[in-house]
């Protein structure tokens, strides 16, 4: 904001202030007590706009930077801030529109990082790579840059080129977690003695947990790959507590949540959710806990020639968090509260909602496509409701291997249950409270496959799961290591090979630490407890 502004509009002035000051809800009342005098002021919407976007509150945020640039607002950061909004709420068609024209007006290079995310997340690989490219080209000293080029490599299987452009980024900035993690996160035993010597390096000086933390999970993933497993514990640990205590994640919602499920969600319940869908496409969605065996069961149904596999959706929740904003405006709702309250043509609306940010991705006409989003396993409810036609596969991993394999990712803030044991082993639990009851009031509803299971007996797994979504056996879902396709999961390495034992027992060389996991998943864990010795 100009010196003029601050002398014409005071409010907006304090409201500024406040704003920068991180003193959001009184920057929102002087902002609305200015627009209260000045009605439809653009200047003012741009900010009560930039505010409730950081607020967290994107669908009113949206309206008011909408509203701003049509009263006039076109100056860079309000334009900027729409395309955010837009993209963290996954409208990313018309994010990746707003970024594209933004990257051409100006030559900050933040706006061509940004369309290569989008892009990325529309499955657009080799448009979002050559962005990167460019950028890695244009400013080679930014490691950053190197890192999401890094990721677009090994995405497309180019597994050298991604740890070349890790290890790029290392060079440039020894503290850099993220190329650290990179280069760990390579199933391949990438890190040398020599690495390990410059983590511990960075770690001394790291002042930024952003940095410290996956340099932490790396160095303990270079312990384990030489058996040092009291060294990697220990790193792990630390790295995992650095998370936790940046984003204080409350295990109590999400057994809350649960808990509201079990009590109010019954057979009758179930039968309001069913009506006549008219919609062509067929949507599969695999849900599960991270480090489940998803990508390998979507692999491996994405070889069938009648599903299109199409990644890791983020709508679901997208159009789920948008309704509980509103719904919220008028008071505390709980999402079988929320599920159960939306009409007819309101669910309709956001069923084709889903479909027309769905086809962003495919590339085929293929009848049914999979979306193998894992935290979707909680939403399992509202996707029935508002996609009747949907069919939902559950793939379950053995707990104490898929609470450890968590534990010891370096995952976002998205998958903040993976931060601490106690907590990943109860997100497990309630994971398998809520599978079981909808078990026993839908028992159609789910198709349930154990990974061990899948690892064993593959075609016996596979023939169920196309005999619950309708369709014939087709051999190749046995060659699913031979699809080339872009996989953009940390499992990308492993679903080109063959079916193998790699994931099984991973917790048992860490079992004497695990106690608070066993005490917490309490006789889920009791059988592979038993095989200890």
């Amino acid at each position: 904001m100009n010196q003029t502004t601050i002398s014409a509009y005071p409010l907006l002035a304090q409201a500024e202030k406040l704003m920068q000051a991180g003193k959001l809800e009184e920057a929102a009342q002087r902002a609305m007590a200015h627009l209260r005098q000045k009605p439809d002021e653009p200047r003012g919407l741009s900010l009560l706009g930039t505010v409730a976007m950081q607020l967290g509150a994107l669908g009113q945020a949206e309206l008011f930077l909408r509203k701003a640039i049509a009263k006039g607002a076109r100056d860079l950061d309000t334009r900027r801030n729409l395309a955010s909004t837009l993209n963290q709420q996954e409208k990313l068609g018309e994010a990746s529109a707003m970024f594209t024209m933004l990257r051409q007006e100006s030559s900050d290079p933040v706006f061509g990082g940004m369309l290569g995310i989008i892009l990325d997340k529309m499955g657009k690989t080799e448009a979002a790579k050559d962005i990167r490219k460019q950028l890695v080209e244009s400013h080679p000293e930014r490691p950053h840059y190197w890192i999401a080029y890094g990721h677009s490599l090994r995405a497309e299987g180019q597994v050298e080129e991604a740890v070349a452009a890790y290890r790029k980024a290392a060079e440039i900035d020894f503290e850099c977690g993220e190329a650290w993690w990179g280069l760990a996160s390579i199933k391949s035993r990438v890190l040398t003695d020599e690495d390990i010597v410059e983590m511990q390096r960075a770690i001394d000086v790291a002042i930024d947990i952003r940095n410290s933390a996956p340099t932490h999970f790396a160095l303990a993933r270079a312990y384990h790959d030489r058996k040092l497993y009291d060294k990697a514990f220990h790193h792990y640990s630390i790295g995992n507590q650095q998370r936790a205590e940046s984003i204080g994640y409350q295990a109590q919602e999400l057994t809350d949540e649960v808990d509201e499920t079990i009590r109010t969600v019954d057979a009758a319940f179930i039968q309001r959710l069913e009506r006549e869908s008219v919609e062509q496409a067929t949507p599969v969605f695999i849900v599960s806990l991270p480090r489940s065996g998803s990508t390998l069961l979507e692999q491996m149904l994405g070889s069938h020639p009648s599903l299109e596999p199409v990644g890791e959706l983020p709508y679901i929740p997208a159009i789920l968090r948008s309704v509980m904003e509103m719904a919220t405006r008028r008071g505390k709702v709980t999402v079988p509260a929320l599920i159960a309250a939306i009409p007819d043509e309101q669910a309709n609306a956001m069923g084709r909602d889903y479909l027309r940010r769905a086809q962003l991705h495919r590339k085929t006409e293929r009848p049914y496509f999979v979306d193998k989003l894992p935290h979707n396993w909680s939403n399992t409810l509202f996707i029935k409701r508002i996609l009747p036609n949907a069919r939902i596969i559950d793939i379950r991993r053995p707990p104490m291997d898929c609470c450890f394999s968590n534990f010891s990712q370096s995952f976002s803030t998205a998958h903040a249950s993976s931060f601490a044991l106690e907590d990943i082993g109860q997100c497990y639990a309630d994971y398998v409270r809520y599978m079981d009851h909808l078990g026993r009031v839908a028992p159609a509803m789910v198709h349930h496959i154990a990974y061990e299971r899948l690892i064993e007996d593959a075609e016996t797994e596979l023939r169920a799961a196309l005999s619950y979504l309708g369709l014939e056996w087709d051999p190749a879902v046995l060659e699913f290591h031979k699809l080339d396709r872009v996989v953009r999961t940390p499992s990308s390495e492993q679903v080109r090979r063959p079916l193998n034992r790699d994931g099984m027992d991973t917790w048992k060389p860490y079992a004497q630490w695990l106690e608070p996991l066993r005490a917490k998943l309490g006789v889920l864990a009791e059988r592979e407890w038993s095989t200890l010795g």
